[in-house]
């Protein structure tokens, strides 16, 4: 008869570890986002407090959660606190803003009260439609930009400031997935010219290989065409590598490398220049010592490759579609003495984990490692050698 009931209760547990979950599941997942972004989050003295801007709006509205997609849309919500571009979800809706800077082809930044375009994605739709760095974002969906900034914030029962309009503005210029984007643009003392632009997850260009390969005179320039997270790029680029002639001068072109990629495809690129392990950045995980008291920090590096070596000349281009995994191939370069030049990268914060909520099994994704060139500087704050336009 034990036998019995041990078998019938190991039945029981098993239904429901695998049971579907029911509304009051999806609510308490909601509510479970603030602890998990305040023990883990890695950026938190941006906050006062140093706790997640959590607003009383958004708390009640978790309580309300019932239903996966609402547990998607809050989970999209209240990532928006953080107002950092890495903060994101691994499950979106047809109308969700645009991930940026993935998807987005306008970098915006305040200039005292204006939003002024310093950025241009190239061959995207706003390069298209004629606009230049310069331009000013006047209006959003028919309304000044500042207007829309500001109900952007007040929807989520926040309020904004300098740096948290930036990020705003930048996602309200990417728009909503499942729709065109309405902005206004004034160039100059022009009259301002209302622009309808698809968004980029329904206008982009067509599939491209990993890398392209140019040459010009005697320089090589090899352009990752938003690749670094796929292992294609490895043989690609050692192709290229094994390809260059001695005396050439190659140009690593990573100014298209807005979705970021893996540590993987990074150490292949680097290894080709070291010829010992170097250091090439630092990680350091907040939450271990707020757990533990006990600071963690380590360096990684890069090792040489079998048969693999370029001694030439070398420069590295980025831009502010250089992100994330882009940005650590960067700063790699310059720990080993290379010469990085363009303009400042996205400025991603650190290194993003997954956390998986415990009863829908949704996915949040938000930084737990801060990143750090190998002198320091944190990756986000790196400034490359500013250099002429291309010719």
């Amino acid at each position: 008869m034990a036998i019995f009931r041990l078998a019938v209760l190991a039945l029981l547990l098993s239904a429901q570890a695998g049971a579907a979950p029911v509304a009051a599941d999806y609510s308490t997942d909601a509510q479970s986002i603030e602890g998990l972004v305040n023990a883990n989050y890695a950026y938190l003295e941006r906050f006062p407090g140093r706790r997640m801007p959590m607003t009383a709006k958004l708390r009640d509205e978790a309580a309300k959660v019932s239903s996966e997609p609402e547990l998607i849309r809050y989970s999209e919500r209240a990532l928006t606190l953080l107002a950092d571009h890495h903060a994101i979800t691994g499950s979106s809706l047809k109308d969700s803003w645009a991930v940026f800077p993935s998807y987005g082809d306008l970098w915006v930044e305040r200039r005292g009260d204006v939003f002024v375009i310093t950025a241009v994605r190239q061959e995207s739709p706003a390069a298209k439609a004629g606009i230049v760095n310069g331009d000013v974002l006047a209006g959003i969906d028919g309304q000044p930009a500042s207007s829309a900034v500001a109900a952007f914030w007040s929807d989520l029962g926040a309020t904004g400031d300098p740096a948290r309009d930036e990020y705003a503005v930048r996602v309200l210029a990417a728009g909503r997935r499942d729709r065109p984007r309405r902005l206004t643009i004034r160039h100059g003392s022009s009259p301002a010219r209302d622009l309808v632009l698809p968004n980029l997850y329904s206008e982009w260009r067509p599939q491209l290989p990993p890398i392209t390969v140019t040459h010009q005179d005697k320089t090589t320039r090899i352009q990752f065409n938003d690749s670094l997270g796929e292992s294609e790029t490895i043989a690609a680029f050692d192709a290229a590598m094994a390809a260059a002639r001695p005396g050439t001068a190659i140009v690593i072109d990573l100014t298209d490398t807005a979705s970021g990629g893996n540590t993987s495809v990074a150490r292949a690129i680097l290894g080709w220049f070291v010829r010992k392990p170097s250091f090439y950045q630092i990680h350091n995980l907040p939450s271990e010592e707020r757990e533990t008291g006990i600071a963690r920090q380590w360096v990684e590096q890069v090792l040489p490759r079998a048969g693999k070596f370029w001694a030439g000349r070398l420069t590295v281009r980025v831009g502010r579609w250089t992100g994330s995994m882009g940005e650590g191939i960067a700063i790699g370069f310059a720990a080993i003495g290379k010469r990085v030049e363009g303009s400042r990268m996205a400025g991603l914060l650190g290194a993003v984990y997954d956390y998986r909520l415990e009863k829908s099994g949704q996915v949040i994704k938000f930084p737990s490692e801060r990143l750090s060139a190998v002198d320091g500087t944190p990756r986000e704050a790196f400034v490359p050698l500013s250099r002429a336009p291309p010719r």
